[in-house]
């Protein structure tokens, strides 16, 4: 059983032996919160999930980034961090890569919006960035909408529930980085729907009955049918 409550910076959250993570100090056999969040408490410990937070980095994430800037040996991607990706040039024409016969540009300009995943980071320079693996590179088009990059884990849902629902009842394509930037392709009013949608996520994360809200938003039937 898993016991959850709202807490604020100071709330004890529980007492006892438990493993505990991140935003929560213990203090004597009491467990504080260190953030405005929501706590868990279960037999395997005390989780807090900050309302609010910006993105920090970690290998293996899917990011979507806009490209800022590029020198001769990559791209820099602005990735809604307080850190900037660094895509090199090696990972996207090989190992036979040479900044004096490849020109950057035939692959990425600047302006342009990438799929990408966090390489590596250490904090002690900025996060490569990789586009090998499916799907990612260049998203030619699509509507961008930013939300809390805390709140990209609900919008997906359990194996992916909450995201394809909206998806397949919006009939967009619809790919959401954990960097808290979400692109969505499809009609003008399935796009508009799935918008809204993904808002009303944003703002009503930890209702218990988000699903079924969701649901009933996007109604049974897809867009236009």
């Amino acid at each position: 059983m898993v016991e959850r409550k709202q807490v604020i910076p100071g709330d004890v959250i529980a007492k006892g032996d438990y493993q505990f993570g991140s935003y929560v100090e213990k203090r004597g056999d009491e467990y504080v919160a260190l953030r405005v969040g929501l706590a868990e408490v279960s037999r395997d410990g005390i989780k807090l999930n900050p309302f609010t937070g910006p993105y920090m980095p970690k290998a293996e994430d899917l990011v979507i980034g806009k490209v800022t800037d590029m020198n001769g040996f990559g791209w820099i991607v602005d990735i809604n961090s307080a850190f900037f990706g660094y895509l090199p040039a090696s990972f996207v024409f090989g190992r036979e890569f040479s900044p004096s016969t490849h020109d950057l540009s035939t692959k990425f300009k600047v302006g342009d919006v990438i799929g990408c995943k966090i390489e590596s980071f250490d904090r002690s320079r900025d996060p490569q960035l990789s586009i090998r693996g499916h799907g990612f590179g260049k998203i030619p088009k699509g509507e961008i909408v930013k939300i809390s990059p805390i709140k990209v884990p609900r919008l997906i849902g359990r194996s992916g529930a909450m995201i394809n629902m909206i998806s397949e009842r919006t009939e967009c394509e619809v790919m959401a980085g954990q960097n808290g930037v979400v692109v969505i392709t499809g009609p003008p009013d399935g796009t508009l729907k799935a918008v809204a949608a993904i808002k009303m996520i944003e703002e009503e994360t930890h209702a218990a009955d988000l699903g079924r809200r969701v649901e009933e938003f996007l109604g049974g039937a897809k867009v236009g049918s």
